[in-house]
């Protein structure tokens, strides 16, 4: 079995690749469609570290004792 925070991972990538296909779809100027896109993915990569490292001291998911 994963374990959850796995799966609370994968779970919010395939969200994140799905807004992102939507932001494509959308018509708008290009852009602004690349600051979103750009937002998105600067906000998922520093999620990703604080979950996956934790940013903060005794912040993150995953943990070593």
């Amino acid at each position: 079995m994963f374990p959850a925070f796995l799966i609370q991972l994968l779970i919010v990538l395939i969200i994140v690749g799905l807004l992102l296909w939507v932001v494509g779809q959308i018509p708008m100027d290009p852009t602004i469609a690349k600051i979103i896109r750009v937002v998105v993915i600067a906000s998922v990569v520093l999620w990703l570290l604080y979950a996956l490292i934790g940013l903060l001291p005794g912040a993150g998911f995953y943990r070593l004792h």
